[in-house]
């Protein structure tokens, strides 16, 4: 009985810590969302230096302020096809933490919407398609009126191998 009152409260004290602000973005009509305090900034397409052999989806590197940021196309990494880019699409830098190492990379997304503020009651778990299927990257599923937003773990998105690429390209 206190296991299951214990297991209940850690279940609690994480969509707790779920709850609060995100910036919203679109990726083939699917709307997602990340924690505001990940993203350092947005920005709208700037040339993108391609890095050769590196994966499909890292777009390459720019130069923000002097600083070389690895880019990464949020479509190719979720198996998305590729599209031309819009007036729309932004490039949106987050901060990710991973491997004792904190490194700022740009993520390639089809539009910005909105910072929306999700309580808890509005967030659940994500669901469950098996045990083949990798959901780490998912926070939780927000009930908004307008439908569901997925939201992310930025810091689980890329795999530490997949960091360790980035980290060699800037």
């Amino acid at each position: 009985m206190a296991n299951e009152h214990t297991n209940m409260n850690e279940t609690i004290n994480a969509t707790i810590m779920k709850a609060g602000k995100y910036l919203t973005f679109t990726l083939a009509d699917e709307e997602y969302g990340i924690g505001i305090l990940k993203v350092k900034e947005i920005n709208g397409m700037i040339p993108i230096t391609s890095v050769p052999r590196t994966p499909d989806f890292v777009k390459g590197v720019i130069n923000l302020r002097g600083k070389v940021i690895p880019v990464i196309d949020l479509r190719l990494k979720f198996g998305m096809p590729a599209i031309d880019y819009t007036d729309r699409t932004c490039i949106i830098v987050v901060e990710i933490e991973a491997n004792d190492m904190t490194i700022q990379i740009g993520i390639v997304v089809d539009a910005v919407s909105e910072v929306l503020n999700i309580k808890e009651e509005e967030i659940e778990n994500a669901p469950s398609f098996g045990t083949s299927i990798n959901m780490d990257y998912i926070l939780g599923m927000a009930k908004i009126d307008s439908g569901v937003k997925i939201l992310l773990d930025i810091d689980r998105v890329l795999s530490a191998t997949e960091l360790e690429v980035l980290d060699k390209t800037s």
